[in-house]
């Protein structure tokens, strides 16, 4: 089988397909120096007619992708042409990540509580269109993939204007969205035209620094499962969302086979609105998630691949995950790449899936096997456990033994559930 992608999310992704006795040769695209040790990358461009020549090549019966890119672009489409069992949406309903309008029209549709917003465009009057949504923040979304630097949340309304004029001048619009208070948290639903199976909802820290400071990012650490998605709260998520969005997906002319990432904001009455849609596993969310799947995960992502979910059940471990990410001097504006990573090595032979691992994202090894860091978000240290302070402090064991250059990373993931 072939995963697609070269993150921390289809190392995550490996690891778990690598514990499958159904999983005999794996293979990775381009994948990294994590994925290396337990598939085989192939360093090929994300060219969707090479992707699944090689997956051809190679006898593939599943293909599994990470980003979303590759399925907004057809890959799946693609994949299912040629005859190959594909985890990940067709191009049609991957436009559900692909275009922020579209999810909003498509949540309308659905009826999916979610934030009223506004189309703005060169002939819009966006002084009005800000006065409309003055009181909160202004939340501004680019209609396009951004690889997360699609969305300006401030109160500055010179900031929020010059977004949105930029925004109009190159892209044609642009969403204006009322600003949704509460507490943030995310859910997995791997889901095809047969059934639907919820993963444990976690949450993640967007912020650079502690405190939920500093700039965006794709995101510096997470644990699992969220304590604010109670049993009642999880309840209406799937009334209000889960199943109204299968509904609408699975009766579509290909049904959508893979896992929707819901966005979530929780309000001060426990009640879910949705602030995105992602066509693909988070990251790093999908560290922390797919540890806590008991099930077979090879079964579950095959099975939605071919609409075969509703025969399989979903086992859940319990205990907690947490996973902490190491990011480059610089990291998100200009990422200083090339730097050593001491400590690395002998931490990964001794790290055990499943109690503290690594989970590599940015890492690459130089001329003589080293490993070096390659990317803004370079690896997250991972740890399962049954309580949350024990998970978070085994995370940080593992953190505190590598050595990187000006690299950085939060030290209160998962403060939230703690305090």
């Amino acid at each position: 089988m072939v995963v697609v992608g070269s993150g921390g999310r289809e190392h995550a992704l490996c690891l778990s397909l690598d514990a499958s006795a159904h999983v005999g040769a794996l293979h990775c695209v381009p994948g990294n120096a994590g994925t290396a040790q337990i598939a085989t990358n192939h360093a090929l461009t994300m060219d969707i007619e090479g992707l699944v020549g090689l997956a051809v090549d190679l006898g593939a019966d599943l293909v599994v992708v990470g980003p979303e890119a590759p399925l907004c672009d057809g890959l799946a489409d693609a994949c299912h042409a040629a005859g190959i069992a594909c985890f990940g949406p067709v191009a049609a309903l991957a436009h559900l990540e692909g275009s922020k309008l579209h999810a909003k029209e498509t949540m309308e549709e659905a009826g999916v509580p979610t934030a009223a917003y506004k189309r703005l465009d060169a002939h819009s009057d966006i002084e009005a269109a800000l006065d409309d949504f003055a009181g909160d923040p202004w939340v501004v979304k680019r209609d396009v993939l951004a690889g997360g630097k699609g969305v300006v949340v401030t109160s500055d309304r010179d900031e929020a204007k010059t977004f949105i004029e930029l925004s109009i001048k190159s892209d044609g619009f642009v969403l204006l969205e009322a600003f949704l208070p509460g507490e943030e948290a995310s859910m997995l639903v791997v889901m095809d035209g047969t059934a639907y199976r919820t993963l444990p909802a976690s949450q993640d820290h967007k912020r650079a620094y502690d405190g939920d400071e500093g700039p965006n990012t794709g995101g510096m650490g997470a644990y699992c499962p969220a304590p604010v998605v109670s049993t009642s709260v999880h309840e209406k998520i799937v009334e209000r969302i889960v199943e109204p969005m299968h509904q609408h997906l699975a009766g579509q002319d290909t049904p959508y086979r893979g896992v929707l990432f819901i966005g979530l904001m929780i309000d001060e009455h426990d009640d879910p609105y949705v602030v995105e849609f992602n066509v693909r596993f988070g990251d790093p969310e999908c560290q922390v998630t797919l540890p806590l799947v008991k099930t077979d995960m090879y079964s579950l992502l095959h099975g939605a691949a071919t609409d075969g979910l509703q025969n399989v059940q979903l086992e859940l471990h319990t205990g907690t995950a947490v996973t902490v990410v190491l990011a480059s001097e610089g990291y998100p504006a200009a990422p200083i790449k090339g730097r050593p990573l001491g400590g690395l090595e002998a931490l990964v032979a001794q790290a055990t899936y499943g109690q503290a691992w690594v989970n590599f994202a940015g890492v690459s090894t130089d001329e003589s096997g080293a490993y070096i860091a390659s990317g803004g978000r370079v690896l997250s240290c991972t740890a399962l456990g049954s309580n949350l302070l024990a998970t978070q402090q085994k995370a940080y064991e593992l953190m505190n033994a590598i050595d990187l250059e000006g690299g950085y990373f939060r030290t209160d993931i998962a403060h939230r559930a703690i305090d």
